[in-house]
């Protein structure tokens, strides 16, 4: 299962989704379907630029976890 750290992410850091979108230049709408985990998928450019504004990992903003079942 992937599982979408986002808006935890954005809670321990106190960010606002304005102050990304402004620096980032990703589109709201992404950022809130990212954040609100309404997306299906997300874009390698996306994660760069949210990796490189948030200096962090690939994985800190999305990660793996095997499901319980498997």
């Amino acid at each position: 299962m992937i599982q979408n750290n986002f808006a935890r992410l954005l809670g321990e850091r106190l960010e606002k989704m304005t102050d990304v979108h402004k620096a980032t230049t990703i589109s709201r709408n992404t950022l809130t379907n990212l954040y609100y985990r309404r997306c299906k998928g997300i874009e390698f450019k996306t994660l760069d630029k949210l990796c490189r504004y948030l200096d962090c990992k690939i994985e800190d903003i999305i990660e793996y976890k095997k499901d319980k079942e498997s």
